[in-house]
């Protein structure tokens, strides 16, 4: 039994291992051969990028290898057999399935040396220009992924941006593929020989390169075309030395590669690294999938759009109209609204709805303020309305008060006109006679100014410094005859020096004769010799003084002492119930308090105090 689940287990395994045998294929075996080592731009990115497409493109894993030939970096000749040996003995015993150069000086490399170790491997040659290639040495099994440096725009782009630019300095190494490059760029510089001067530095060391470009003369331009290797023979790996350029220049600085941006260049049309090491990885897929080299002609990769580093234009002042139409700017700091527009648009929401909160107030205190103004004009209104009602009330007074000097006055003026025809003897009476006239007529003036007084509109509201017993004194006068026509006793008692207050002389009258005239209408019913009113004044403190008017009525009922200065409140049948109602608002707008009370001895007492004004 146990024999038999044994084989079952082993059969079980063998079929599973067979299953999974198709997926554990062979890795794809790739050698890049670098032209100067794995470190020089712009070759270090096509390959960054290559390695990471290729990975990621390919269905199988990839087995990648990378070596450096060194030797195109010297213009003498040297010994190659001994890195030819080397490749052929580290494959030896392996398939490689395809070589990939980077650069040219690798590509004319293998193809000079691949009958010796890699006769049938595939060749894909990228990172190249196309003139730096024969393509009379491409066979059937070579595929390229090239690039096209189009060498008249990168002087029209600079001077595009700087038109009075008078001389270009070109900062380019001394290795053969640069020599190569320096005389390509004399002769298709040649039309703007005209109009600039071109200068070479790569006769100088780098130290030496670095030195001059501290003291260019002016209108001058830097090309960083790349130093490989300077005239000593000092590498430059990852472009070092366009750091130190950038941190010594005193001109702007160009170039043509995109692996240059951020390091000091100001931009231009360039070459994407970045797109030749995508295409090559496509192509290297498909050739390790079984299609033939020599099918892939990839139409090179040329100048793209004209890209520029934003923090360059800043610091050499170059307006960004002077930029070709369609131009990318990288690099650009963002703006105080792009950084913070999320807390200006706070800032700014939050303005909004203060001010339209500040506008409703302004609105609503513009209503308030109307209201109020509108109501103290009614408020007036029904001041002088009762204050015209109450001298209505008097007037049967008035004219009792003004026929009595009057009626004197025509008896005297009759005494005058009899005594001027006499003879000089009544001269002191003559003058007796005058004197009674003088006073008379004095008297009805008074009565008649009180009168004015009483309906004059306008100034009633005119805050004045006066004294109170003056205007306890004109109530008196005023009420006099009324009083004496209801029969009642009228006197007042109290303080006889001034009590200064700030006020409406007119309003407080008004609130004497409100308080009095209610007194006497309270007594109506009363025996005639019961009928009696005292107006009293007695200071609080040293800053406050209280008047009271007291009657000898049937008093208040006690739960209506307080709605007796309500507005409307009334017990008289022809009462309007705004008399009381108007002495509060009256004393109440002075800083006074009104309120009303029983007498001890009977009859009703209203009392109110005013502030006393610093001035008498």
């Amino acid at each position: 039994m146990w024999g038999h689940c044994q084989a079952g287990v082993v059969g079980m395994l063998l079929l599973l291992f067979g299953a999974l045998e198709p997926a554990m294929a062979e890795p794809h075996r790739v050698l890049l051969l670098h032209s100067y080592g794995q470190h020089f731009h712009p070759w270090s990115a096509v390959a960054a990028r290559l390695r990471e497409e290729l990975t990621r493109q390919s269905p199988n894993p990839i087995d990648l290898y990378e070596a450096s030939l060194e030797t195109a970096r010297f213009s003498q000749h040297l010994d190659e057999a001994p890195i030819v040996d080397y490749l052929r003995t580290l494959f030896r015993h392996k398939n490689l399935e395809l070589v990939v150069a980077i650069g040219a000086p690798a590509a004319r490399f293998f193809q000079r040396y691949r009958a010796q170790f890699f006769p049938s491997t595939p060749l894909l040659i990228t990172a190249a220009d196309q003139s730096t290639l024969s393509e009379a040495a491409l066979t059937t099994n070579d595929a390229t992924v090239t690039s096209l440096l189009e060498l008249p725009k990168l002087i029209e782009n600079i001077l595009q941006l700087l038109p009075d630019t008078r001389n270009i300095f070109f900062v380019i190494g001394a290795s053969p593929l640069e020599r190569f490059w320096v005389e390509a760029m004399r002769q298709a510089f040649q039309p703007f020989t005209n109009r600039v001067t071109f200068r070479w530095f790569n006769d100088l060391s780098t130290d030496e390169m670095i030195r001059q470009a501290a003291s260019l003369p002016p209108h001058s331009a830097i090309f960083y075309a790349s130093v490989r290797v300077d005239v000593l023979g000092v590498p430059n790996e990852e472009d070092r030395d366009l750091t130190r350029l950038r941190g010594v220049a005193n001109a702007p600085i160009f170039s043509y590669l995109d692996s240059n941006f951020g390091h000091g260049i100001v931009g231009g049309p360039v070459i994407s690294t970045q797109d030749l090491g995508r295409k090559a990885a496509e192509v290297a897929v498909r050739i390790l999938g079984g299609e033939t080299a020599g099918n892939f002609r990839i139409p090179p990769v040329r100048l793209g759009v004209p890209t520029y580093d934003w923090r360059e234009l800043q610091h050499w002042n170059i307006s960004e109209e002077r930029l070709p139409v369609g131009s990318i700017v990288q690099f650009r700091e963002p703006t105080a609204w792009e950084r913070y527009h999320w807390q200006f648009t706070s800032v700014f929401v939050a303005l909004l709805i203060q001010s339209a909160m500040l506008a409703w107030l302004l609105i609503e205190r513009y209503g308030r303020r109307s209201a109020q103004l509108e109501s103290r004009r009614r408020l007036s209104q029904v001041i002088h309305l009762n204050r015209s009602a109450e001298v209505g009330a008097l007037s049967a007074s008035f004219a009792h008060e003004l026929s009595q000097p009057l009626a004197a006055i025509m008896v005297n003026v009759d005494s005058a006109e009899a005594l001027l025809g006499a003879s000089s003897q009544n001269d002191g009476h003559l003058r007796s006679v005058l004197a009674d006239t003088r006073d008379a007529a004095q008297h009805a003036i008074d009565v008649i100014q009180q009168l004015r007084k009483l309906l004059k509109r306008g100034s009633e509201t005119e805050l004045e410094d006066f004294d109170l017993s003056e205007v306890i004194a004109g109530a008196v006068h005023i009420l006099r005859p009324e009083a004496t026509k209801r029969k009642v006793r009228l006197q007042a008692n109290g303080i006889r020096g001034p009590l200064p207050v700030r006020a409406g002389r007119t309003h407080l009258l008004q609130v004497m004769l409100n308080l009095a005239n209610n007194g006497m209408d309270a007594m109506s019913d009363a025996a005639s010799v019961e009928r009696r009113m005292t107006i009293q004044t007695t200071m609080v403190d040293e800053s406050l003084v209280e008047v009271s008017v007291s009657d000898s009525g049937p008093g208040i009922p006690e739960d209506q002492l307080g709605a007796v200065f309500d507005t409307f409140y009334t017990t008289k049948k022809q009462g309007t119930g705004l008399g009381l109602s108007i002495a509060r608002t009256i004393v109440e707008s002075y800083g006074g308090k009104i309120w009303a009370e029983n007498g001890i001895s009977g009859g009703a007492v209203l009392r109110f105090t005013m502030p006393l004004s610093c001035d008498p």
